[in-house]
């Protein structure tokens, strides 16, 4: 079955929980997609959702101009569930009344049941939801019903008497809430009406059709790094058109170190794919000379990127398709999804391209999260020492390095990032990080080595949890292996004489520093 058909629609009313959302959904098999909160009616008729769901948000419902989606969506009989802003939302459009809470409720509450409900099966007097909001429902809106309160909030949830439209105070999506996927399940199987039939499997069986539909006989040439994204690309290309796909690996000089000897050995002697090597560090590192905007960078390089594969295609010959690896996340930060909302950063698999090309892009990957990504290349084979490869970004060392790149500062790195993976990266009791990476910092300070005066470079360990990249938390790494890591930096890389530490989450920051 085509799990498109089973579509549900997260409205993002620019919440920091709405990624969250849609992997809640897709955890138990049910395919969903962002937009935002604006988006056209009929463009959602034309989707067909099974259900909407309304995220929260940092507006209020009470302020002028607040936030607000079609209101046609509610006389569709598409089922509906409102999150904090969003049961607000559904309040004040049914005539209800919003008001600011006396007390903010921000954090733990126990929820209590005032009448029974398909959306509340499950749930029981007492359980503990999460709450963070300043708004409440004073009024019940016109037609509706209250199926649960808390201590501060008596309309925390809500349905309509008429309609399957539903609303929650508190946020079921973090796992503060310990029931919430209880609560998204049935509103997803019991209301949707859902058979949840997104899976590794079903995703691989759709995207071979789709690829092999879409591409007939024509030739392909896939983007191959050697991390997970591109390799699962290049093998499901593969195995879609076999032997009309070309894969072509630039070496741009920005790789960790022996970065591009161990991506050959992978994918000619063990995976046996059709790639072409092009060594390109002279060119790129050309290009780069005296820049130090990131952004700028990211475009030097992506364009790069393409003037050297459509070069490649020349001496192929009759190629049509380029495939790269873009995913979910890189769709999200690099789109302003929320209407005013800024892009976050220039992904090089989705902004970094220039607007005129050759080629036409195939991303058969961009619906997927990075740990989807992950399962679907276990399903297709991939070895694990390829799919739990930590991801590495585009634009490479480029933007791990802070101001210029140039052949002393990416030798400099690249020996730091080295002594990383040894002591963090490759060591199995830390298999469950997200990336641990070096960043050679624009700054110079002064240190003591051998009784002499230095004035050198400063590396920042950058080392996070996370599990899709849309959030993450700075790991507490034991003091043992941070200092046997810093002083192995300092010793043995010359140039360094101080490491530091970076202990910021994203949000406020982002993972990488460019």
């Amino acid at each position: 079955m085509d799990y498109h058909k089973e579509l549900v629609l997260i409205l993002d009313f620019g919440s920091q929980y709405t990624q969250l959302i849609a992997r809640k959904v897709r955890e138990l098999g049910v395919y969903c997609e962002i937009h935002p909160y604006n988006m056209e009616f009929q463009r959602i008729k034309s989707l067909q959702p099974r259900g909407i769901i309304l995220s929260g948000g940092p507006s209020s419902v009470t302020e002028r101009g607040a936030p607000i989606c079609h209101k046609r969506i509610f006389s569709s009989n598409i089922p509906i569930l409102g999150i904090c802003y969003g049961l607000q939302l559904i309040a004040k459009l049914y005539n209800g009344t919003v008001a600011k809470s006396s007390k903010r409720e921000y954090g733990k509450a126990h929820l209590f049941i005032d009448k029974n409900n398909s959306l509340l099966q499950g749930i029981r007097n007492g359980d503990i939801v999460w709450m963070s909001h300043q708004d409440r429902v004073l009024k019940m809106p016109s037609g509706f019903e209250t199926l649960a309160r808390t201590e501060n909030s008596p309309h925390a949830v809500i349905a309509s008497k008429n309609a399957p439209i539903y609303g929650v105070q508190f946020h079921p999506e973090v796992h503060h809430t310990p029931k919430g996927r209880v609560i998204l399940k049935n509103f997803l199987f019991a209301i949707c009406g859902v058979k949840g039939v997104f899976s590794p499997k079903s995703f691989v069986d759709y995207s071979l059709e789709k690829i092999q539909k879409h591409v007939g006989n024509h030739r392909v040439m896939c983007a191959l790094s050697g991390g997970v994204d591109s390799s699962v690309v290049a093998v499901l290309m593969h195995k879609a058109i076999g032997k009309n796909l070309y894969c072509v690996f630039v070496n741009n000089g920005l790789l960790r170190k022996n970065e591009e000897k161990e991506v050959m050995v992978i994918f000619r002697s063990k995976l046996r794919m059709n790639l072409k090597y092009v060594d390109a560090k002279k060119r790129f590192l050309n290009a780069l000379k005296g820049v130090v905007d990131p952004e700028k960078k990211r475009k030097i390089i992506g364009h790069l990127f393409i003037r050297i594969f459509e070069e490649e295609s020349r001496r192929i010959g009759n190629l049509t398709y380029l495939a790269q690896g873009t995913l979910y996340p890189d769709v999200i930060e690099s789109t302003s999804f929320k209407g005013p909302s800024a892009t976050i950063k220039t992904h090089h698999n989705v902004g970094g391209l220039p607007e005129k090309m050759k080629f036409t892009l195939l991303e058969p990957l961009r619906e997927l999260f990075k740990d989807e990504v992950r399962v679907v290349g276990k399903e297709l084979g991939i070895p694990d020492a390829i799919i739990y490869r930590q991801p590495f970004p585009g634009p490479g060392l480029a933007v791990r390095i802070i101001g210029e790149v140039n052949e002393k500062r990416l030798q400099i790195l690249k020996e730091a990032d080295d002594i990383v993976r040894q002591e963090i990266e490759k060591k199995e009791h830390f298999k469950h990080l997200w990336q641990s990476f070096a960043v050679l910092l624009p700054v110079k300070t002064v240190g003591v080595m051998g009784d002499e005066r230095t004035y050198a470079n400063v590396i920042a360990l950058r080392i996070v949890e996370s599990r899709d990249a849309m959030t993450a938390d700075w790991a507490r790494i034991p003091y043992g292996v941070l200092d046997r890591t810093a002083r192995r930096i300092i010793n043995e890389v010359p140039d360094i004489n101080r490491v530091v530490y970076d202990i910021s989450s994203k949000p406020p920051s982002t993972i990488e520093w460019e």
